[in-house]
């Protein structure tokens, strides 16, 4: 039993300290995050706090659907914007959006910590339909002048361009027709890749049909100027320097980072399966969210610091190890948050500091039943494993009608109006799970490596144990 508890012992440090070193406000190094394989994309790994937007500020946006003359909505389709959107957002690395549909054809976008709000906007609506758009090889003759940003008419579109935004130049032919040469069908992926100068640009590579059709078509038309479009908006006009036989390629222009991202990405997740409108948007400020989370802090450090100086007064010893597996459970529950990670919100950081207060009220059931216990005249040892052992059944089904009550309210915290409820629950539910581990085995692992032998009985006339 010694050697086990010594055991278990050495476990509960290790974890601590590995939860302290997770949950710590330091920079992390690169290695440490690339072993968080469950966060996707690799790029934005992080063993930082995520925010949520009554916190951190950022961007809410509504979504409603605009389909053609004679389309019909169904509920799939909606369903595959939504996953679509979220796929863009999450791959811009704003961290954990919430993306909702609203009624049946409506999507609610929360985008905390959002930079540059119109491009991520403009990222969500875009359909993403990517062309490669034959020129020629000359951009004056016979078509017009094709500038990036300019908008072009393919054989794949109906739209028919204003002269001016066809080539900022006067032209007899404004109702040309451009050949699209291959579509975003084909293009198997897409990533932002820097040049040698450090511009950045966007690196694509195709499936093995897009390859064929796009080595065959550079292969007899090296010199002519390829226009890189999507939906009608020219991204990049390059010329065509060399066959493009492997199926790999660059898009180059004066890309800023963000622009170059925002295009990777509506590259990568394709086209939306209906148009997507902006019919509301609302800048949220991260002041109001700052002054709570102080107040937050400020409640909760008050709060613990007279739950732990009540637990070591009144329980002294027991209680005293009870505070330090208190302190052990905050920060398995901080590290959990940037493990997984699991956004910070207002009525999130409520359901933490409730699952605090359960986890002290295990404790005092544990050691107010070994009181009982010492007061039937049992030898100290045999009462603290009694006083764990009669406690668990309590401490076990209040915690599970808990967790029970937890699962109901993400359940329906996942529909729209009800998203506060969701980091409550979800909070709340880590916390009282942590907490089971915390008041039973650790409390109880520091409790057995101290009362050993002949030393229990000590302490006990000594008055270190539950004041008696």
């Amino acid at each position: 039993m010694r050697s086990r508890n010594i055991l278990v012992l050495g476990f509960i440090i290790l974890l601590a300290l590995v939860a302290v070193y997770i949950a710590a406000p330091i920079e992390h190094p690169t290695w440490v995050k690339n072993l968080l394989f469950w966060q996707q994309p690799p790029e934005y790994r992080s063993l930082e706090f995520k925010q949520g937007l009554d916190l951190r500020g950022g961007t809410q946006v509504l979504l409603q659907a605009k389909p053609a003359a004679g389309q019909r909505i169904t509920a799939a389709d909606m369903e595959a914007a939504r996953v679509i959107v979220e796929r863009r957002v999450n791959a811009l690395g704003l961290t954990e959006p919430l993306v909702q549909i609203q009624g049946e054809n409506r999507i609610i976008v929360e985008m905390p910590g959002v930079d540059n709000p119109d491009q991520a906007v403009q990222t969500l609506k875009n359909t993403g339909q990517l062309e490669f758009v034959e020129i020629g090889p000359s951009v004056n003759s016979p078509y017009p002048r094709i500038e990036q940003g300019s908008y072009v008419r393919t054989t794949n579109n109906d739209r028919v361009p204003a002269e001016e935004e066809l080539g900022k130049t006067s032209h007899p032919y404004p109702d040309v027709v451009f050949k699209t040469v291959m579509t975003g069908r084909e293009l198997k992926n897409a990533t932002v890749i820097l040049d040698q100068y450090g511009k950045p640009g966007i690196g694509f590579e195709l499936t093995d049909a897009g390859a064929k059709i796009f080595g065959d078509y550079t292969r007899e038309h090296v010199g002519d100027i390829l226009a890189i479009v999507l939906d009608n908006v020219v991204l990049s006009a390059p010329r065509i320097q060399t066959a493009i036989t492997e199926g790999r390629g660059e898009i180059t222009g004066q890309f800023a980072r963000a622009e170059a991202e925002s295009l990777a990405v509506q590259m990568r997740y394709g086209a939306l399966p209906v148009p997507l409108e902006v019919v509301n948007r609302r800048t949220i400020g991260a002041t109001l969210g700052a002054d709570s989370v102080q107040a937050s802090i400020t409640a909760g450090l008050i709060g613990l610091v007279t739950v732990l100086f009540f637990m070591t007064v009144y329980y002294r010893l027991p209680g005293l190890m009870a505070a330090l597996a208190l302190l052990i459970y905050a920060t398995l529950n901080l590290a959990i948050y940037k493990l997984v990670p699991i956004t910070l919100t207002l009525p999130g950081i409520a359901g933490f500091l409730l699952s605090t207060g359960m986890a002290v009220d295990a404790n005092i059931l544990i050691f107010e039943r070994m009181k009982e216990e010492l007061r039937w005249g049992r030898p100290l040892r045999s009462a603290l494993e009694a006083g764990f052992t009669r406690a668990w059944t309590s401490i076990f089904d209040s915690n599970f009608s808990t967790l029970i009550t937890c699962a109901i309210l993400i359940m329906f915290g996942r529909t729209f109006g009800a998203q506060a409820v969701l980091g409550f629950a979800l909070n709340l539910a880590i916390g009282v799970t942590v907490s089971m581990f915390t008041a039973v085995i650790v409390t109880r692992t520091f409790l057995r490596a101290i009362f050993q032998g002949e030393r229990s009985e000590a302490l006990r006339e000594k008055r270190w144990v539950l004041g008696f």
